[in-house]
């Protein structure tokens, strides 16, 4: 039976992120195009291809790791062994290894699912509050950081810093793990036809953020022009109305990161006390 693990050059106990890793660096080392068209290359690169196949979906990987492990054992059962034996206290520790390696191929699975879904999380969840705060802002007109003392804007200024650090990591490990680079390989190339994906690039990605971004800001903008409900509640911290208001432009720009920062914060809280 042809190890899968072994042409990815992966462990058996290597995770998701870890198997496309080494599959990704393998397809760019033996891309066709990048051999000449080599027959030789491109049969390895056929086989990485297969082998990525399965162990890049954790259903198809599981039962393969179930058939890999039962043909192991056929094989190191070879002769008078406890592999062979019709010994029934035999059969019953080979029931109990089967038993324990499935459970781990199971719990593995259901680790990395845990995985890719809080990463999901870790990715929307900054994005999502990213784009409504960039919309309340520009929408509610805030005039905290104009209206604060000394040390309240250098609070501000403080968490708009780490707001953005913060923001800017949570952004490029998303745009990593779920955008493609322009020069991206098919995850299979079974033929010569190109092989469509369900992902953006990465270019294509930042664009439409940057469009998102100012969509809501512009709509925002517009709506709060003949919104002053929050002004007349609380005047001293939003606007009451923005044409006769000059409008500090600071006020746009630092409460975004800043809110995004505090709901991931509190995100990342809650799952791990569900843990």
């Amino acid at each position: 039976m042809v190890n899968y693990y072994d042409i990815l050059k992966v462990s058996p106990k290597a995770s998701g992120a870890e198997v496309k890793s080494a599959y990704r660096r393998l397809a760019r080392k033996l891309h066709p195009d990048r051999n000449n068209g080599s027959e030789e290359t491109a049969l390895k690169f056929a086989a990485i291809a297969e082998a990525y196949e399965v162990l890049g979906n954790a259903k198809e990987r599981a039962r393969y790791d179930q058939r890999l492990l039962e043909v192991q054992y056929s094989q190191n059962g070879e002769g008078d062994s406890v592999f062979t034996s019709t010994n029934r206290h035999a059969k019953r520790w080979r029931q109990m290894v089967y038993e324990k390696r499935y459970n781990d191929i199971i719990d593995r699975m259901i680790a990395e699912e845990r995985r890719e879904a809080m990463a999901f999380q870790k990715a929307i969840y900054p994005l999502v509050a990213l784009l409504v705060t960039v919309f309340l802002a520009t929408l509610l007109k805030p005039r905290v950081f104009g209206e604060s003392a000394i040390i309240g804007k250098i609070i501000i200024v403080s968490l708009f810093a780490v707001g953005v650090i913060h923001l800017i990591g949570r952004l490029r490990d998303g745009f990593i793990r779920y955008t493609e680079p322009d020069d991206s390989i098919h995850d299979s190339v079974l033929d010569e036809t190109p092989v469509p994906t369900r992902r953006f690039s990465r270019v294509a990605a930042g664009g439409m953020l940057v469009g998102a971004l100012i969509v809501l800001g512009v709509g925002g903008t517009l709506l709060g022009t003949v919104t002053t409900f929050s002004g007349t509640y609380l005047p001293h911290m939003f606007y009451v109305h923005f044409p006769d208001n000059p409008i500090n432009f600071f006020e746009f720009v630092f409460y975004p990161p800043i809110i995004t920062f505090f709901v991931d914060l509190m995100h990342s809280v809650a799952s791990g006390l569900e843990r």
